[in-house]
């Protein structure tokens, strides 16, 4: 049976890697293990060593503590309190809107980000 923990961690593994448009292939290869191992560990299927994790977050730019962000004291992910889906980061649309608003250069990007509150506000 899995952990909640576990599930989230590799959830979060997941989520940061399609942020940044790497692959599987990719980052096992950076890791130095197989692309099956970072299939198992984004699912929850095994636990991500904490060497192991050092490893993955150093390859994905991120600080450890990232891939606990979002666990509450009971080991499940907080409620979101927004109407936002408490997994969007599960959507691969959205994390390619995510990805995409990235690659927009600062100015526009901060255009565009008024003109979807304004409409957000009229919805």
């Amino acid at each position: 049976m899995t952990h909640p923990v576990d599930v989230h961690v590799g959830k979060r593994v997941r989520h940061r890697r399609w942020l940044i448009g790497m692959t599987q292939q990719q980052l096992a290869e950076k890791v130095g293990i197989k692309f099956q191992q970072i299939q198992k560990y984004e699912t929850g299927a095994n636990r991500v060593s904490a060497s192991r994790l050092w490893d993955i977050a150093d390859a994905l730019e991120v600080p450890v503590a990232f891939f606990f962000e979002g666990l509450s004291d009971d080991h499940k992910p907080a409620e979101n309190t927004q109407a936002i889906p408490s997994d969007i980061l599960g959507d691969k649309e959205a994390l390619d809107l995510v990805r995409s608003y990235y690659a927009i250069p600062e100015h526009q990007r901060r255009r565009l980000f008024d003109l979807a509150r304004v409409l957000s506000d009229v919805a």
